[in-house]
């Protein structure tokens, strides 16, 4: 894998565009193989995972042209497809093609998924709930093989915990499905909003986006059309946690800070200055003092989990002492041996994280272990003295769009460095 060399300190300050919701896009993408019609869709991010979905829906016969947007043609399918378990297995995302791919062809024989190593990712709500609209399935060698007959059926699904994705393989089945079908306890993100959103607009009837209950109402036929993704807010996140550990002051352009409510808070409470407009929002952390914030990851509306590693680096070189609770992934701690080569103190217990905050970071040679621990590393690189290099960089590429560009552009003296070479 490709490695940085970060030299530091610096401060991070400027203008920064956010690239299109990558938490979004994936879904959608999927979601396009239940229309048989040309879909234009806008704002999706050039990332790696985005690359391994557009090579899937593309042995599966969906004709794509990949410009300023992608057009998407998935009206003649590969009834005999084989989906090659390297792009299968590299992504979590994958999963998706089991609703729109059993109402296209009514019986599927896939790889199980992958992803990320930050903890156990059952499927076992996917499998339970789609087996409640219908559908016959079984896992046996690493497959899932599964059928349905004719169509899914419509069903009251209560969901037993907040699954961000079985809710979405439960809205993509229910689609094209007989009847109604409600879905209680269902996830409130706003990349499944922006789902629903596009759904919608291709002809679906789905009520309830935003809450924590949904209603679809089966439809015929979805049409085609134009879209454009939201932004990704993560990527916001991140970039306003850039600033508050430099010191500097930035402005996010084409981002909603009305799905950030709970990050602005907390950043506000770390003693930043956050303004906020219709399309974007700034910090600015200038001579002021950082000061160490408790947090409790959870679903939305609470604290994200995708945002736990680059808040812990905040509170690492905050003033006081604070804890980090993490309660979705067991596994989201593989960043705290790398900071505590940096100088962090900090150390783990259970589901926690102790931190007492440090004057500062110095170099070192680290290793990033996946997307959000990789990015929350880059930026300890940019404020720590010294030269860091961070292995294993590309897990970056499947969440940020041009990273080391946009960072530079703010004041970072970063090197991406190709085939091991250094």
């Amino acid at each position: 894998m490709d490695k940085f060399r970060i030299k530091g300190p610096v401060q991070l300050k400027g203008v920064v565009n956010i690239s299109g919701s990558k938490n979004a896009a994936l879904p959608i993408l999927f979601a396009s193989l239940l229309i048989d019609e040309l879909v234009e869709i806008k704002n999706i991010p050039k990332l790696k995972d985005i690359n391994i979905t557009i090579k899937l829906l593309l042995e599966l016969g969906v004709k794509i042209k990949n410009g300023k947007s992608l057009k998407i043609n998935a009206s003649h399918l590969y009834k005999n497809y084989n989906l090659p378990k390297n792009l299968i297995q590299s992504i979590r995302a994958s999963i998706w093609l089991v609703s729109p791919l059993l109402v296209r062809f009514k019986k599927i024989n896939l790889f199980l998924p992958g992803g990320c190593s930050i903890g156990k990712r059952p499927i076992d709500l996917h499998i339970k709930n789609l087996k409640k609209l219908g559908a016959n399935i079984n896992i046996k060698n690493n497959y899932i093989i599964a059928s349905i007959d004719k169509n899914f059926k419509g069903s009251h699904i209560i969901m037993e915990k907040n699954s961000v994705g079985a809710t979405i393989n439960i809205i993509l089945a229910a689609i094209y499905a007989y009847n109604i079908t409600t879905i209680d306890n269902a996830s409130k993100e706003p990349e499944i909003k922006d789902l629903i959103n596009f759904l919608n607009t291709m002809g679906a009837n789905i009520k309830g986006a935003g809450t924590n209950k949904i209603i679809i109402k089966g439809v015929l036929k979805l049409k085609g059309g134009i879209y454009t993704i939201m932004d990704d807010r993560i990527e916001t996140g991140t970039f306003l946690i850039a600033a508050a550990i430099s010191k500097g002051n930035i402005l996010c352009k084409n981002t909603n800070p009305k799905n950030l409510g709970i990050v602005l808070k907390k950043l506000k409470s770390a003693g930043a200055e956050i303004k906020t407009g219709k399309d974007w929002c700034s910090i600015n952390m200038t001579y002021r003092k950082l000061k160490a914030v408790n947090i409790i990851t959870g679903p939305y509306p609470n604290f994200p989990t995708d945002m736990q590693p680059q808040f812990t680096l905040l509170n690492c070189i905050a003033l006081g002492k604070s804890i980090v609770t993490e309660t979705v992934f067991e596994n989201r701690f593989l960043h705290i041996h790398e900071l505590i080569k940096m100088g962090a103190n900090i150390f783990k217990k259970n589901n926690k994280i102790f931190c007492k905050g440090v004057k500062s970071l110095y170099s070192a040679k680290i290793k990033a272990t996946d997307l959000r621990a990789s990015v929350s590393l880059v930026l300890a690189g940019c404020i720590a003295t010294g030269i860091t290099i961070i292995n294993n960089i590309n897990y970056i590429d499947r969440g940020y769009e041009d990273i080391e560009n946009k960072l530079i552009s703010l004041g970072a003296n970063i090197t991406r460095i190709k085939n091991n070479k250094i």
